[in-house]
């Protein structure tokens, strides 16, 4: 581990020098690339350090110790030093163990939410709306800009489904484990007796993919234009803005009517449409992976029953990690730090027990 760490530590002041040659600085592409590779070895690089600070400690205890001459009080003292020194090159360690683990590419990338209500008609709808709000404002409370795509509304005020662009830094890394079959278990307010009700409602979270990821050939799309629906009124289009893109080889289909411009709609409708695609390619990939190992929380599938929301004993239960909590309201309105951190815990325990077998 120390002989990779050295390799890292020399790739990292490597990159320090090069950031600051005037002849990177104003090449503004290398010179951001270069920004994010630095960013992201800092922290390994910051508990390495740590580690051969505490290891030198220690180094220099033991040496003491081993002269001799020192009375009762220092000889206390000099143990207590090396016991501290072990234990912070201990935990360095079981961190710097994390910090190596293969991270995910796609963590840093924005994000595309798709949320469609499933069993429970109305009841489901209306969750997914429920949803809906309550990743606007964990989205909000991160600082994260949240952009709706195009929506299909009830009349009760639900959604059979909407999707949604979130934009911000390490969106990905926080959603990606919410793709997956969520249950709400509630009483609905056109419910006289009183009878819980169970419905479900599918989330699939997927990274914005980028050109660079794969290329699409514009020979194998399909672009029609359509006037956007609405409950009628002023805002309803009243020219062909929304747009309908299909891939003509994997048959995804993308609608997009949320802008008055056709422009902007067909710019938003190629985002998830890219999106859709590497998502597909990488299923599959996954799927091959998974057969022959699975070092991960839960498998990504949205036929995955993830979470159940009970309404009646204000609980959260995700049966992934076998996690309950009794905050339902304070989840609903938001506050999903709790949850997203022991999932981000769980996967990473999964990866170190992959890493140990193999």
């Amino acid at each position: 581990m120390i002989e990779k760490l050295k390799k890292v530590e020399a790739r990292y002041e490597q990159i320090g020098l090069q950031l600051m040659d005037p002849a990177v600085v104003t090449d503004q592409e290398q010179y951001k690339k270069l920004m994010r590779e630095h960013k992201s070895l800092t922290p390994l690089m910051e508990k390495y350090r740590e580690y051969m600070a505490a290891e030198k400690r220690r180094a220099e205890t033991k040496a003491l110790l081993r002269e001799g001459g020192l009375d009762a009080e220092l000889c206390s003292m000099a143990e207590e030093e090396l016991q501290q020194a072990e234990a912070e090159m201990e935990a360095a360690a079981e961190e710097i163990k994390v910090l190596l683990l293969p991270k995910d590419p796609h963590d840093d990338k924005n994000v595309i939410v798709e949320i469609r209500g499933g069993a429970g008609g109305d009841e489901a709808a209306l969750f997914a709306g429920v949803l809906t709000r309550m990743y606007s404002m964990y989205s909000e409370s991160k600082g994260w800009k949240t952009e709706v795509v195009s929506a299909s509304e009830t009349e009760l005020g639900g959604y059979k489904e909407i999707t949604f662009m979130i934009e911000g830094e390490g969106a990905y890394s926080r959603l990606k484990f919410e793709s997956g079959v969520h249950r709400v278990q509630r009483v609905p307010e056109t419910e006289a007796s009183g009878r819980i009700h169970t419905s479900t409602v599918t989330v699939a979270v997927l990274p914005e993919a980028e050109e660079i990821d794969f290329e699409i050939n514009p020979a194998d799309l399909q672009i029609d234009t359509f006037r956007s629906g609405g409950a009628g009124g002023q805002h309803v289009n009243k020219t062909e803005s929304a747009i309908r893109i299909t891939h003509l080889p994997t048959g995804t289909v993308v609608e997009c009517q949320d802008e008055r411009s056709q422009y902007k709609n067909k710019d938003k409708a190629m985002k998830i449409l890219r999106s859709r695609i590497l998502d597909r390619l990488e299923s599959e990939k996954h799927q091959q992976i998974a057969s022959e190992r699975r070092a991960q929380v839960g498998t990504g599938d949205r036929s995955e029953r993830i979470r159940t929301y009970n309404y009646p004993q204000g609980r959260v239960t995700d049966h992934r990690i076998s996690l309950t909590l009794y905050r339902l309201e304070q989840i609903l309105n938001g506050d999903l730090d709790e949850i997203i951190d022991a999932l981000i815990t769980a996967d990473r325990t999964e990866k170190l027990k992959a890493t140990g077998e193999d």
